[in-house]
């Protein structure tokens, strides 16, 4: 257990800081799965902007690296030109 005041603290703000970073990946994970699942062209398109959207927020805010989130938006990006192909 911590002894100082400020080392008390940090654990409290890590905690915090912890449930907000696995809410957002987790809001994450089912907004690109949302995208994956989706059946035709313009339910994916309008699945695939609240993801980018998504990403770009996490992002910024330094959750994920703006790589990742980049690697990410291009391979969502192929998967829905891929349906627009296929339709």
């Amino acid at each position: 257990m911590a002894h100082h005041k400020s080392a008390l603290k940090r654990i409290r703000q890590s905690n915090k800081k912890r449930l907000y970073n696995r809410l957002n990946k987790k809001n994450l994970k089912f907004a690109i799965r949302a995208v994956k699942e989706s059946k035709n062209h313009d339910e994916a398109i309008e699945k695939f902007n609240k993801a980018v959207s998504l990403l770009d927020r996490i992002a910024a805010k330094g959750i994920i690296h703006k790589n990742n989130a980049a690697n990410k938006k291009s391979s969502l990006s192929k998967l829905v030109k891929k349906l627009a192909q296929n339709s």
